[in-house]
């Protein structure tokens, strides 16, 4: 296999105006191609009434293009990127929830909170709450770590993504569809 039909984890950011069915419209190109989506998040980004769409799927180079340029035909959708890990940096937040006996009970369970670099958010008599911040392998090996102290709870986060790139494209594409009206 070459790089273009190569299955690898792509990620696309979506810039999208604030309108109910946006997200509906773009999961369903993933559907359509049969593309399961491995994690997703959406909220406001830096731009006034612009809200930004992140979704992973694992899929080939030429099928993720094809979906970006789908994308981008919907009427609310601004603009659509594909990019791989080395272009972004990214980070997905984990939180677990273990019986605070056991933290208690057991010296080891701190180090392993430590060693992973996760903090606690909060204590209660009943339950501890853990958050980690990291890469997914990361808030995966933790879970490991966790399982055998009685994971209560546990929640993850999707990807929530900057670029590399020292421009925001999206905001320079919007202040030039300003200049030309």
């Amino acid at each position: 296999m070459n790089d273009m039909t190569e299955k690898k984890l792509f990620t696309v950011s979506v810039f999208a105006e604030n309108a109910v069915g946006v997200l509906n419209q773009v999961t369903a190109i993933y559907t359509r191609r049969c593309i399961n989506i491995e994690s997703i998040t959406a909220s406001a980004c830096s731009i006034p009434g612009v809200h930004k769409f992140t979704m992973t799927a694992f899929s080939d180079r030429v099928t993720m293009e094809k979906v970006v340029k789908q994308i981008e035909k919907r009427i609310d959708v601004i603009k659509a990127f594909l990019y791989t890990d080395d272009d972004i940096v990214y980070q997905e937040v984990a939180l677990y929830k273990v019986p605070t006996e056991k933290l208690l009970a057991e010296k080891h369970l701190e180090w392993i909170i430590r060693k992973h670099s996760a903090r606690i958010l909060e204590i209660t008599p009943e339950y501890t709450v853990i958050e980690k911040t990291g890469h997914r392998d990361e808030t995966e090996s933790l879970f490991e770590a966790l399982k055998r102290y009685d994971i209560r709870q546990f929640a993850r986060s999707g990807r929530v993504t900057i670029t590399k790139d020292p421009v925001e494209y999206v905001t320079a594409l919007l202040q030039e569809r300003q200049q030309d009206q």
